[in-house]
């Protein structure tokens, strides 16, 4: 039966970017779709996308006092400040919405980052976070922040996101046009990846059905180190191979990419496929990066 959209479940996306829209897109079906956004210059894109735009900034706490009514479904995927090893940001939103989200349901997604260096080792949801950048700091307190509101009484699954990929614009193709350098194979690090429409399926899929406080990996069945990532890469392109640099030699690239290229972790999906029930649309990076 056709349902109003006026009557449907509002569901409010903090973080309205790529991925923000692929589930805005998946969403629209089932719920009045929700963005925040700071940027006026963005409110007639996210309209053409059926979305309504609500005006407010996360460093602002004013300008956020009305997500209080709104935020009975929610996704946030916005990024930390760029700098410090905590996330106001999230710690602000969080604190608000205490109280108001008793029974609510939101998704953080947060990163793999914050296990750090674990020398190539697979990892479940267990494993203790040992963050070793400023990056990953601010991702692990942002989930602090987050699984307290989770025990303040709303119903909140973390997602451990890695590498995100598509065959367009996330495609390593420019990585490879600019020839960026990876360790040779004996300093080659793992690394996993996922789809940016699985992520998204993801996502709608922990809102519904992933329990309070839990830990989700999203990632896909691949298991391969960089530097075959990219050469696989470059064999579906065309292109030439990425140059193989000794990691001592690293210190050109910037703090990100190198932290990167010296960070090791395989992920387990086991979760993801039997709590969640996702089925990934591309199990592995070929079909993902062929489209």
């Amino acid at each position: 039966m056709w349902i109003p959209v006026l009557n449907r479940p509002r569901l409010l996306i903090v973080g309205c970017g790529d991925v923000g829209l692929r589930v805005a897109a998946l969403a629209r079906g089932r719920w009045r779709v929700l963005a925040l956004t700071s940027s006026p210059q963005r409110v007639p894109e996210l309209r053409a996308a059926g979305i309504t735009p609500l005006l407010g900034n996360l460093d602002d706490l004013a300008s956020l006092r009305r997500l209080r009514a709104l935020a009975h479904w929610l996704v946030v995927l916005a990024p930390p400040p760029t700098q410090g090893d905590s996330d106001p940001r999230s710690r602000r939103l969080a604190t608000l919405l205490r109280g108001s989200m008793i029974g609510a349901r939101a998704v953080y997604a947060s990163t793999s980052g914050v296990y750090g260096d674990c020398g190539g080792a697979l990892l479940r949801e267990t494993r203790t976070p040992r963050p070793q950048t400023a990056r990953a700091r601010r991702r692990l307190d942002a989930e602090r922040h987050w699984r307290g509101l989770g025990r303040a009484g709303a119903h909140v699954a973390i997602l451990r996101v890695p590498g995100i990929y598509d065959a367009a614009a996330r495609s390593p193709r420019r990585r490879l046009e600019e020839a960026l350098p990876v360790p040779p194979a004996d300093e080659d690090p793992y690394t996993s990846h996922i789809h940016a429409d699985d992520l998204a399926r993801s996502v709608l899929f922990a809102l519904l059905r992933g329990a309070s406080n839990r830990v989700y990996h999203v990632c896909d069945d691949s298991r391969l180190r960089l530097g075959e990532y990219l050469d696989l890469a470059a064999r579906l392109y065309g292109l030439p191979q990425s140059p193989r640099v000794p990691l001592a030699e690293a210190s050109a690239l910037s703090p990100m990419r190198a932290s990167f290229l010296r960070e090791s972790r395989r992920l387990d999906n086991g979760r993801l496929r039997a709590e969640l029930g996702v089925v990934l649309r591309y199990p592995d990076v070929v079909q993902g990066l062929r489209g």
